[in-house]
């Protein structure tokens, strides 16, 4: 698959899949603009990215914050001239990432506030962004990471999970937008990824997680020509988690 002349925006892009995603569009001839919270480390993946050949700019993005976001959809239309595919990423279940391993209802409010902020209206923001330049150029794809949860459910994430249902549905709505000017939008929901130690101990029918190339590959011939008659679906890469009867 070649990404040549290609330009894409990456949330969540300095480490993980994000950074995974980066590199491979890169390889394939993309220009990549890589977005992240973290202003250091989405810079020094940039730079990785040239080091190796390829054309990458990083920008530090808080996805909860508009214009920021805007600010990275202007960047890649003054820089690259267009905007072809556009990654969300970034996210994470709130209790986690907040250290914050409380019953849902008691949660702090603002725990709360971060997961739907990040996990549903960042990849909102994002899309939002994005799709004027998509349809003024009749093409282009939006890629949303949704999550098993947002499928199964989960006690101890309630937030989470019912930020990647939502992922599911922007994703439908924006498929319906985008069709009349050629503009695709896709989810992909994963099970355990092995980004971190603690996803080896979830289970799945194939008894293992996901290795992060395995989510990568899907999202990117989705993102590619050979994709072009599919949008407003979401892809499940869970080993079989959602087939039931896991204990």
């Amino acid at each position: 698959m070649s990404f040549t002349g290609r330009v894409a925006i990456i949330t969540g892009a300095a480490s993980g899949m994000g950074l995974l995603s980066a590199q491979e569009l890169a390889k394939a001839g993309a220009k990549v603009l890589l977005t992240d919270v973290d202003a250091e480390a989405v810079e020094a993946a940039a730079a990785g990215i040239r080091k190796d050949g390829g054309e990458a700019l990083g920008l530090q993005v808080d996805v909860r914050k508009y214009d920021e976001v805007k600010r990275a959809a202007d960047m890649a239309l003054q820089k690259f001239g267009r905007i072809d595919i556009l990654l969300n990423f970034a996210g994470g279940a709130e209790t986690r990432v907040c250290n914050c391993h409380k019953p849902f209802h008691e949660l702090p409010v603002d725990v709360i506030d971060w997961g739907l902020d990040v996990n549903l209206k960042g990849a909102v923001y994002f899309c939002h962004a994005v799709m004027g330049a998509m349809i003024k150029q009749k093409s282009g794809v939006m890629i949303n990471l949704g999550s098993v949860t947002g499928v199964e459910g989960s006690a101890g994430a309630v937030n989470y999970s019912a930020a990647k249902s939502g992922i599911i549905g922007l994703t439908k709505s924006l498929a319906l937008c985008g069709a009349p000017h050629g503009v695709r939008a896709c989810c992909v929901s994963p099970g355990p990824v092995l980004t971190r130690p603690g996803m080896a101990n979830m289970k799945t029918r194939l008894g293992r997680a996901a290795e992060p190339k395995e989510v990568v590959d899907l999202i990117l011939y989705l993102c590619s020509d050979k994709a072009a008659f599919i949008t407003g679906s979401n892809y499940m890469i869970d080993g079989g988690r959602t087939c039931g009867g896991m204990d």
